[in-house]
Order: C-alpha cells, then sequence, then structure tokens
C-alpha cells in the first residue's frame, strides 16, 4: 500500500537498504529512516556472532546509517564503544556515500552466564563505558569526536544524550532489530535479520525555540529534571513530534511489508509529510592486501620478527580482517 505522499509524487518504494530523508513541515522535523534486510544479513553471517551480540551489531549499523548518510562531504562517521559488558568493543564504520562494515568482540563466557539470567539486552551487554561517534574527513583535517558515557543505557537512549550534549539539537532516535523466517527451497526454514531505525530531529526556523535544558556546568543554575518531565522544557511541536516517534514499534521497523514510506504515513501524515529520494548503502570493506603490507611495513624489526615467528605458514605473515573476514599472506618480499 503507497500512501498518499508516495502517489502524489509518483515516487518508487524505497525498499530495503534504503536510507529515506524526510521533513514535517507543519512539526518543523527533519530525519531519516531506514530498513536493512540483505546487507545486514550479510554482515551478520560472516561474523557468525551468538543472536545477542548480532543484534547488538545490527543496532550499531543502523545508527551509523541514520547518522552518517547525512555527511554532505566525503568522509567517514564511526561509531565505538568500549565497556566493561560481555561485548566490550563493537564499531560500526560508515564511508560516504554509501559504504559501511561492522564488527564486535565478546567474552562468550559472560555472555552465557547473562543468557542464563535472561539479561540479553543491549544495556546489560555492553555494561559501563563510553561510546565514541567520530567524524574522520582525512589525514588533512582534524578528527571531531563526541563521547558519552554508557551506563547501563541502550544505544537509543545514548543516541539521544550524545545529540543533547555534543550537538545541542533535540533529536528522537528509534533502532529495531529482528529475524524474518521464511520457507526455503528445500523445505527447511531460513532465518535472515532485518535492522530498521529511524531519527527525528527538531530544527524550527528560530534556533532559541530548540533550546534544550541547560547542561551541568552550564551558565544557568543546575538543575535535576525528571526525563519525564523534559517535554515541558519543549516547543510543543516537539513534544508531537517526539510522543509520535515513542510510538514506533520494533515489527514496524523491521517488517518489510510496512516499509519506510507506510511508517512515515502513520505517523506523519496529518502533519504533511514530505519524503526525499532514497538513497542506497551496501555491505563494503576497505581492507586491501596493499594497506595490509603497508601497516606491517611499518612494524619495527623486531615487531615483523615475531609476527613471521607466530604465523602459520612459514615465510609469510598471516592477518585476517576484523570486518570482512578475509585473510592475507603477506610475504617478506611484499614488505621489502
Amino acid at each position: 500500500m503507497k500512501s498518499e505522499q508516495t502517489r502524489k509524487h509518483s515516487m518508487p518504494l524505497a525498499g530495503d537498504d534504503h536510507v529515506v530523508p524526510f521533513h514535517v513541515e507543519g512539526l518543523e522535523v527533519r530525519g531519516r529512516t531506514v530498513q536493512l534486510g540483505p546487507m545486514i544479513n550479510r554482515i551478520l553471517d560472516s561474523h557468525d556472532y551468538p543472536e545477542p551480540v548480532s543484534g547488538l551489531l545490527a543496532e550499531a549499523v543502523c545508527l551509523s546509517v541514520l547518522l552518517g548518510s547525512s555527511l554532505k562531504f566525503e568522509g567517514r562517521f564511526i561509531i565505538q564503544t568500549e565497556s566493561d559488558g560481555p561485548v566490550p568493543f563493537l564499531v560500526a564504520d560508515f564511508s560516504t556515500p554509501d559504504a559501511v562494515r561492522a564488527y564486535a568482540r565478546y567474552d562468550a563466557g559472560r555472555l552465557d552466564e547473562l543468557a542464563r539470567k535472561g539479561k540479553v539486552e543491549s544495556r546489560f551487554l555492553m555494561g559501563k563505558g563510553v561510546l565514541a561517534m567520530t567524524i574522520d574527513q582525512g589525514t588533512s583535517t582534524k578528527r571531531y569526536q563526541g563521547i558519552v558515557s554508557l551506563d547501563g543505557q541502550n544505544l537509543e537512549e545514548v543516541a539521544d544524550q550524545y545529540f543533547r550534549q555534543s550537538e545541542q539539537i533535540p533529536t528522537k532516535v528509534r533502532l529495531g532489530v529482528g529475524q524474518l523466517m521464511q520457507p526455503g527451497t528445500d523445505g527447511s526454514t531460513q532465518t535472515t535479520w532485518r535492522a530498521g531505525g529511524l531519527i527525528a530531529q527538531f530544527l524550527p526556523d528560530t534556533p532559541e525555540r530548540m533550546r534544550n535544558p541547560d547542561l551541568p556546568g552550564g551558565d544557568e543554575p543546575d538543575e535535576e529534571i525528571p526525563a519525564e518531565g523534559l517535554t515541558e522544557y519543549f516547543d510543543d511541536n516537539w513534544v508531537e513530534a517526539r510522543t509520535l516517534v515513542s510510538t514506533i514499534q520494533d515489527d514496524e521497523l523491521t517488517d518489510p511489508q510496512i516499509g519506510a514510506e507506510q511508517l512515515l504515513y502513520r505517523l506523519f501524515h496529518e502533519r504533511g509529510v514530505h519524503i526525499h529520494p532514497a538513497l542506497p548503502v551496501i555491505n563494503k570493506c576497505r581492507c586491501s592486501r596493499q594497506k595490509i603490507t603497508n601497516i606491517i611495513s611499518s612494524f619495527s624489526d623486531e615487531e615483523r620478527k615475531e609476527a613471521f615467528a607466530a604465523s602459520e605458514v612459514s615465510g609469510f605473515i598471516s592477518s585476517k580482517c576484523e570486518f570482512c573476514g578475509k585473510s592475507y599472506q603477506i610475504s617478506a618480499e611484499e614488505i621489502g
């Protein structure tokens, strides 16, 4: 079923693995939404993580796509966590205009312990630590990095906190991950991963209308504000937009029968949602034999000797890309 906006402009439906930018003129809100299908399934299948780890990494990939696809220049947007949880490290790396790669590290023993307790939500998997969001425009430009504390929150909550602290833009993020079960050609049941997300931001013409409550250490006296009481500090348009986004269910973000356009119509049709052309996103690793060779060439003589000694293949240094799993055998001649 096509939305009224889609029919009006005869715009083809975006489908899986496409970012759909939108704006809601009546609420002064802009944002993006995405449904990831084959792309996220390829990433997770290549790693064969336990289900809780796959789900967490899928959320991180979805968030990196929503944020990285907004860059208007050539560069990378990187989400990375370091924490004390069973998943102490994960990274999702988006390269403009459309390429994403990701991987995670996990402690199998601690993960099993959490699973026995039924605590496999993302906040338990990450634990306490930090999440860094980095914008990298290349060697000629200084990196920009924002860091947010992880203290038992999920990725949605951390993203909202990041924008309040670093950007001072009222922002609401929703992320959803699920598995789709379909009959295979041989009569078996095939399970594939799906993920979806939506980000909405309040960007009125008058900047003072989007001002957040002052953060600790700011010009205004510190004030303890309960999360449920924040709405009174915001413009009515943003209160309405954030409330609408909060009603989104996980299956609405991941169900291929709903799609981005229908979801946006459900949320904002009364306010007039305008949908912009979709942007594709693909799984693409940036590793190469030359890059691996250059890295090894930068090692000291002692480090190279140790690497050759540790290799399972005599006369070669073995290296495996953690993002895509591709293995390289680099000879001494290649590194001079």
